[in-house]
């Protein structure tokens, strides 16, 4: 008779955070590639600032529209197993980028990115909110953000130094390559998966139908939509604006973006770590996640200001510090969601609120180009994105509610309840 093949231990809570913080770096520094890449693409492929925005936001509309399939496809497939996945397909679009010939080439990449990177969020937010003790929450997603925040720090200044040296196609070879590389620890993570999935015990989960329904979901939604409309306003046009208006070389403005972006990863870190500290004490979760959140938004309006119209000096001191309290409000994104949705609800939940979040993705980039393009000067994109911040602090200080676990299975109940009152007159 033969002896049953043993299973693959599970991966530990701690090492699974550090390889989804990993992923996420590689995340980052894949899309990011293009921004950093933008003065030398548009000249190398005779672009104007219309089509390069456009390719800019091309991305975000396959990675927004992929997040409910993603979603789906963690909770039925599992999240280890479709986070793979997707990074193997973002892995192989970033090295052929490295052989695109036009636009054409270019924006079907883009979109064959999105597609893998919409896995990125969905998968990770479902195993943190079912893996890592609650305690423990907003370190693991301060940790994680400090992956995807330190993904555009190297992602800019390594990118932009190799750039400078040998041209964009050989950065696009080197960090796709390289990107390949983690699936190889990630294979034994998936193998566990796969040898303990039928050993798990069906769960009910919500329909999105019912996630729809809670006003936590607009709240955060809205929020999110407008945090990332600046962020991804400053991950796109930033090194542009460097270097054709601020009159910086393409290494200085590696340094220089490249240096925000670290400032905005540690900050990230060091909030995950004070949230949790904070309510380990006995403080607020709901005031402890909602603070940061309202501050960035609040100086992002001032910082969008400063970093155009002031000097020199003082533009640069405005970057960063809108990236250190960007860097602060990092962990509540996703944190929130994992709380109020908890382990049933938190792929679709997330799934829902970054594909609101990332319709910027497809507007911002664009817009600013079309922008820029018509009036000749980036005034205007950075005013719009302060005036934005305004309606992102509404939406995560005023709307979202406090933050705790939602009882998914009771709000069911108590709708099934009021249905039944309902019908019991009408019988009688």
């Amino acid at each position: 008779m033969l002896n049953p093949k043993p299973a693959v231990a599970p991966t530990s809570p701690l090492l699974l955070v550090l390889l989804m913080a990993t992923v996420m770096f590689i995340n980052y520094v894949d899309r990011g590639n293009l921004y950093t890449a933008g003065p030398l693409i548009r000249h190398d492929l005779a672009l104007d600032e219309k089509e390069f925005g456009f390719l800019m936001s091309a991305f975000y509309f396959t990675y927004a529209l992929a997040q409910f399939p993603a979603g789906w496809l963690a909770d039925r497939y599992g999240a280890k197993v479709v986070l793979g996945v997707g990074a193997l397909i973002w892995s192989i679009a970033t090295l052929a980028t490295g052989f695109a010939v036009g636009f054409y080439s270019v924006l079907a990449l883009r979109l064959l990115l999105g597609i893998g990177e919409s896995a990125g969020f969905t998968t990770t937010s479902k195993l943190i909110a079912t893996n890592v003790p609650r305690e423990h929450l907003a370190l693991s997603n301060g940790t994680l953000g400090f992956g995807y925040l330190f993904g555009p720090a190297v992602g800019t200044a390594l990118g932009g130094w190799i750039m400078a040296g040998w041209g964009w196609r050989p950065a696009f070879f080197i960090f796709g390559a390289l990107s390949l590389l983690w699936l190889i620890p990630w294979r034994r993570v998936v193998i566990a998966e796969v040898t303990t999935a039928s050993a798990a015990p069906a769960v009910a989960v919500p329909t999105v139908r019912e996630i729809l329904r809670e006003r936590g979901l607009w709240g955060a939604s809205i929020g999110h939509f407008c945090g990332n409309y600046n962020f991804y306003f400053i991950l796109s046009w930033l090194p542009s604006y460097l270097v054709d208006v601020r009159g910086f070389s393409i290494r200085e403005m590696a340094f220089i973006a490249g240096s925000a972006y670290v400032v905005n990863a540690l900050a990230a870190l060091f909030a995950g770590w004070a949230i949790d500290r904070w309510v380990r004490r006995g403080g607020s979760r709901t005031f402890a996640n909602k603070l940061p959140m309202g501050l960035a938004h609040l100086l992002g309006i001032g910082c969008m200001a400063g970093i155009v119209v002031l000097p020199v000096q003082a533009s640069i001191a405005s970057l960063f510090i809108y990236e250190l309290f960007l860097g602060f409000s990092s962990p509540g994104y996703f944190a929130i969601p994992q709380i109020m949705g908890g382990p049933t609800a938190a792929a679709r939940w997330v799934g829902v609120q970054n594909f609101i979040g990332n319709i910027p993705g497809m507007i911002a980039p664009a817009l600013t180009g079309y922008m820029i393009f018509v009036t000749g000067t980036y005034v205007t994109g950075f005013a719009l994105a302060g005036i934005i911040n305004l309606i992102g602090f509404i939406g995560w200080v005023v709307i979202l509610p406090k933050i705790e676990p939602i009882d998914w299975a009771a709000r069911a109940a108590a709708r099934v309840a009021r249905a039944a009152q309902r019908v019991a007159p009408d019988a009688a």
